[in-house]
């Protein structure tokens, strides 16, 4: 065997996912799973029978065209133009990818190039660091800052360089709930726009807002030709498993992507594709319900949190909740989170995995709360033990 280690040096230190790690504890240990996010119900009845009728009629059961259907990319571009006022043409500015991961994915492997750099608002979801780091990019995290986790503007005009090709923007955030301000927005639009910058946003989380209300970059004057706008079902419809998500871009940013996606997955999720359709023109009550039952579940969960003694820092979006575990006198979230499951048997994630820098998050603990009262309830019940 060559002495060459077998893994691309570009993805050295990127070994099993922290949710794999921790849902694999989750199911040795039979412990309550606030970790991973995703929920423990299914979505709506009507959209998983709409899949199950597709399936029937040979809906896509085989290849769906490379681009996603036509059905999916008319609902897309009526989703966007409903609820923000942004019109795309189907046929050729919105592209169906597998899950927004693939969507990021496929951007960052398109738009970057060896020695360009990428700002990323810090902690972030790790599949940024991975495809950046395929792309041969560097990374540039901002760093967000317990307890608000709003961007330092200032800094992130500081570390615009020559050699920044790409602003990658979450907003709702994860891991920290954080919502981009319209004013905040704004300032980086101008940025953008000053500094001739590509802009890829992750708005996975965007019906999942509980304070305020998500407004894309790509409606601000000068972004829509810019920005590369990226969304999914599984989080907005309680279908995580199905993996449909999407790109809405102009159309030479399309093309752009889609050259690269077509070598990822090609087509995926056939079926389901007709299915998001239908789900994406579900009423207004839909989304409102899914907002206001979600708002609770935050509540609950987060009053929980606090009694068993954690600082929770609550989120505005998003379905997770940050918290600090400095009050325990514990000074390692991730060695906290692999024993948590002994102790109470819960499992979180520590959020120093999304970090560059991991100090910055070192104490910092992540919860989901997008399970059954019963279940977010018992994990209360459960993590109390901490304060006994």
């Amino acid at each position: 065997m060559s002495a060459r280690p077998l893994l691309n040096r570009r993805l050295d230190g990127m070994g099993t996912t922290i949710f794999a790690e921790m849902s694999a504890l989750a199911i040795a240990t039979g412990s309550i799973n606030l970790g991973q996010g995703f929920p423990d119900t299914d979505g709506p009845a009507e959209i998983a029978e709409a899949a199950v009728r597709a399936i029937r009629a040979g809906h896509g059961n085989q290849y769906p065209p490379g681009p996603g259907i036509p059905e999916l990319r008319a609902a897309v571009a009526e989703h966007q133009q409903r609820f923000y006022g942004l019109a795309y043409d189907p046929d050729r500015e919105v592209l169906v990818t597998a899950g927004a991961t693939e969507a990021i994915a496929a951007s960052l492997l398109a738009l970057l190039e060896p020695g360009d750099e990428v700002i990323a608002f810090e902690p972030f979801y790790d599949s940024y660091a991975a495809c950046i780091a395929m792309a041969g990019a560097t990374r540039v995290p901002l760093t967000l800052r317990a307890p608000d986790f709003r961007p330092d503007l200032d800094a992130l005009r500081a570390a615009i360089t020559p050699r920044t090709r790409l602003l990658l923007l979450n907003s709702p955030h994860n891991p920290t709930g954080m919502v981009l301000s319209p004013e905040e927005l704004g300032i980086i639009a101008e940025l953008a726009c000053e500094r001739d910058l590509l802009v890829v946003t992750d708005e996975v989380y965007e019906h999942l807002v509980f304070d305020g209300a998500h407004h894309p970059i790509a409606a601000l004057p000068g972004m829509r030709e810019r920005t590369v706008s990226i969304s999914s079902a599984g989080k907005t419809f309680s279908f995580t498993g199905w993996k449909v998500g999407w790109v809405t871009a102009s159309a030479e940013l399309v093309a752009a992507v889609r050259t690269a996606k077509q070598y990822l997955t090609y087509v995926s999720s056939g079926p389901f594709q007709y299915a998001i359709a239908e789900a994406l023109r579900l009423p207004d009550s839909y989304f409102t319900t899914l907002r206001t039952d979600l708002l609770r579940k935050r509540d609950l969960l987060a009053d929980g949190l606090r009694a068993a003694g954690f600082e929770v820092f609550t989120p505005q979006g998003t379905y997770f909740i940050t918290t600090d575990i400095a009050p325990f006198g514990e000074k390692d979230g991730y060695a906290f989170c692999r024993a948590l499951p002994e102790r109470c048997g819960v499992v979180a994630v520590p959020n120093s995995v999304f970090y560059d820098d991991p100090d910055a998050g070192r104490t910092q603990v992540r919860f989901t709360f997008c399970k059954r009262d019963d279940v977010l309830q018992g994990a209360s019940t459960r993590l109390r033990r901490l304060a006994n």
